[in-house]
């Protein structure tokens, strides 16, 4: 089993004819994820071709999704446009905005994070500035390879990218239910809580690896959530030596 992300999942792709757009849809379609279209007004109605697999443009998310069943959207858009672009999304109603893009102006991000509030919260938003999420051998939404580990029975939930591939790299006997980056932005949608409450609701997931940086009380409000809501074992890890004196972190 998985969380938020399932071998079901049919996954739209925003700036899926961008340079990144094309070689993380490309790597998507290899793992296995349903891919079954992209988003940009300027190139819809034409197809793609990835690798032998014909991907169609459509011109809006809700064009995409009434056409295909899609109900996540994976953002590759520039950071100028990350803004409208998730907005579209929710007001859409996806089930899942993932938000790959990094660099996104942090008044953007609360601007679309309040947004889907609004709405009300139909639409969770992964991210931003994250490596997006991946059920081995089920789906794989964003830039996690898919090739460093296997199906398991642990969940995992990192700000850090670069950590949730070495976690998932070394733990790789063991194996993942699913593996969530969450993004280390001052504002990000799906929290280490969030993630906390899915897998600790799972019942296939055994176990919980939660990964964490300085900065911030999302770890300490994390914790206490363990502390009380959580029965399943849970392994933190928290990375950084020191936060400079006077410096906002965003992580």
């Amino acid at each position: 089993m998985a969380v938020f992300l399932t071998k079901d999942s049919r996954v739209l792709v925003q700036g899926m004819t961008g340079a990144e757009g094309t070689k993380h849809t490309r790597r998507m379609l290899a793992s296995g994820t349903r891919v079954v279209g992209g988003v940009n007004p300027r190139k819809a109605g034409v197809s793609v071709d990835i690798d032998g697999t014909q991907v169609p443009v459509f011109a809006s998310v809700g064009e995409g999704m009434a056409a295909t069943g899609a109900d996540v959207s994976v953002v590759f858009v520039p950071p100028r446009f990350a803004r409208a672009a998730v907005v579209e999304a929710v007001d859409a109603g996806i089930g899942m905005a993932v938000v790959i893009t990094e660099g996104i102006p942090v008044h953007d991000t609360a601007a679309f994070w309040a947004h889907a509030q609004a709405a009300g919260s139909a639409t969770r938003i992964v991210g931003p500035n994250c490596p997006g999420l991946i059920s081995p051998g089920a789906s794989n939404a964003g830039i996690i390879p898919a090739d460093i580990t296997r199906p398991g029975r642990i969940g995992l939930v990192s700000k850090s990218g670069t950590l949730t591939y070495q976690m998932m790299y070394e733990l790789r006997d063991i194996g993942f239910s699913t593996a969530v980056g969450i993004g280390g932005d001052p504002v990000v949608g799906t929290t280490h809580i969030d993630a906390l409450a899915a897998f600790e609701a799972d019942p296939e997931t055994d176990a919980i690896v939660m990964i964490g940086e300085i900065g911030g009380d999302a770890e300490e409000r994390a914790a206490e959530f363990v502390r009380s809501r959580v029965s399943k074992p849970v392994v933190g890890y928290v990375a950084g030596f020191t936060a400079p004196e006077g410096k906002t972190m965003g992580h």
